[in-house]
């Protein structure tokens, strides 16, 4: 299989993508405006297809990796959306652990805990985490093994329910045997924006939160943080980097401990390697920033 990269499409083509996958534009929307990129015999709908995910190449870690021992876990989340109280995730340790690790709450996308996400918590655990990534779609049954029907399902979801779910999480895995009760989170889009919600919401859990081209907290919530924040952004993600300025200047004004880095020439997504969006040296280099700032602040 052929990995594309951004440097394959027009970069106004990668935006319209990008406004697709986070609902300013429908599909029809997106085929129409992409039809003029489609030359040599392709499609818009080729197009689709060669801009979106593939799986195959998520797998750094794969699950029967044996330095991980993972499973999934049902979690008690009676603020969140599902009827039943109780929500999904997976959980990943390192295999021959024998004491309590640090644990890291992994926060997916704005389409549920697909492959990718999945790889990403086996990887925290090779790091020498404990690990946990929630399912914000259990409660409609799950991922669904397609990105679109995620996407759409998410949508579907109460948004502050979503939130108290993983609220519910972090203390879940807080409360875990094999955790020692130093938490951080780390999210991706949907999941960087959530990561700086949980940094606010609880203060006084979160000490580490690694948001990855996320939604920034307002300045009224900004002031609630009291852990340390690591900010990766991609230098082409205008919609995302809009709201910077104004929330380094309220981290600065409430005297909050943060780095951030804007990785030149990219695209919103750049960690993500299932897509063309995947730049792997700044996903390397955001990877290598990441383990380092959450080994310093957790252990």
């Amino acid at each position: 299989m052929t990995r594309l990269t951004a440097k394959d499409f027009d970069q106004e083509l990668l935006d319209l993508y990008d406004y697709y996958v986070h609902g300013q534009i429908d599909r029809r929307a997106f085929l129409d405006r992409a039809a003029k990129f489609a030359i040599g015999g392709l499609t818009a709908a080729a197009l689709l297809e060669m801009l979106s995910p593939q799986y195959a190449f998520a797998a750094q870690v794969p699950k029967e990796d044996e330095r991980v021992f993972s499973e999934y876990l049902m979690y008690p989340s009676p603020d969140g959306n599902a009827t039943s109280g109780e929500m999904r995730g997976l959980f990943a340790r390192p295999a021959k652990a024998t004491g309590k690790l640090p644990g890291i709450i992994v926060v997916h996308e704005n389409r549920g805990l697909n492959p990718y996400i999945e790889d990403v918590v086996r990887r925290l655990a090779v790091a020498g985490f404990v690990a946990f990534g929630p399912d914000a779609l259990w409660p409609l049954g799950g991922y669904p093994g397609n990105d679109n029907e995620g996407r759409a399902m998410q949508q579907k979801l109460d948004g502050k329910k979503i939130t108290e779910d993983f609220v519910a999480a972090v203390k879940f895995l807080q409360a875990h045997p094999s955790c020692n009760g130093s938490m951080g989170v780390i999210g991706f889009c949907f999941g960087g924006g959530m990561s700086n919600t949980l940094a606010w919401r609880l203060p006084g859990i979160i000490r580490a939160a690694v948001p990855y081209y996320g939604g920034q907290a307002t300045a009224e919530n900004a002031a609630k943080i009291k852990g340390a924040l690591l900010l990766h952004y991609a230098e082409l993600d205008a919609r995302v980097n809009a709201g910077w300025p104004a929330y380094e200047a309220a981290l600065q004004a409430n005297h909050v401990e943060y780095t951030a880095h804007i990785y030149p020439g990219v695209n919103h997504g750049f960690h993500n390697d299932t897509t063309p969006r995947y730049d792997q040296a700044a996903a390397e280099l955001s990877w290598d920033r990441t383990l380092e700032f959450l080994r310093r602040k957790l252990t």
